[in-house]
């Protein structure tokens, strides 16, 4: 899936982009300034309350096992390709529209938590299923369809345009991020 092909599908995620994209669109703005809508897809950075600081401390406590089926697609960035890509495309005047900000090649939950169970040296982690995701994001005020849903997109137009991503690969950039932290 694409910035123009692919089921966008429905639910709560959806909607919030929905309504910011249209709201962009109808935004009153000089003709001069231009519009580009960035998408972007989860950031790993090695920071603290990070998505990366948060599920590497659950692996490390032996639950990083799948979440749900484990099947759902997850779309990432590492922080070098989020904040490069931007740097590359405030120079390029004639980049316009929507615009995936994710690594051209996505992984699913079940590779994604098995990746931060390496990272951690665990070599199982308990995995949670629909309820206990229910329990939690309700606890932490979230909703349970931002970890169920897959979240697959791919950055056509960044790569048409020319930009060269750092990290492609997960395990590549999990890697990568863990050394910072040694």
């Amino acid at each position: 899936m694409d910035e123009d092909e692919g089921e966008l599908g429905t639910g709560f995620s959806v909607e919030v982009a929905r309504a910011w994209e249209k709201a962009l669109r109808e935004s009153e703005v000089p003709e001069e300034v231009r519009k580009v809508a960035l998408r972007s897809a989860i950031v790993l950075a090695n920071e603290p309350g990070s998505v990366f600081d948060y599920l590497g401390r659950i692996a490390k406590f032996g639950l990083g096992g799948r979440m749900g089926s484990g099947r759902q697609k997850m779309s990432w960035i590492h922080v070098d390709d989020f904040c490069g890509a931007i740097e590359w495309m405030i120079g390029r005047e004639e980049l316009q529209e929507f615009y995936n900000l994710s690594a051209p090649n996505p992984t699913d939950n079940a590779g994604c938590m098995a990746g931060f169970r390496r990272i951690a040296g665990r070599g199982f982690g308990l995995p949670a299923t629909r309820w206990m995701l229910e329990v939690g994001t309700f606890l932490m005020r979230s909703e349970t369809e931002l970890v169920l849903k897959s979240r697959w997109v791919l950055p056509r137009r960044l790569l048409e345009a020319g930009y060269q991503f750092k990290w492609s690969t997960f395990d590549e950039a999990l890697d990568e991020l863990a050394k910072q932290g040694e």
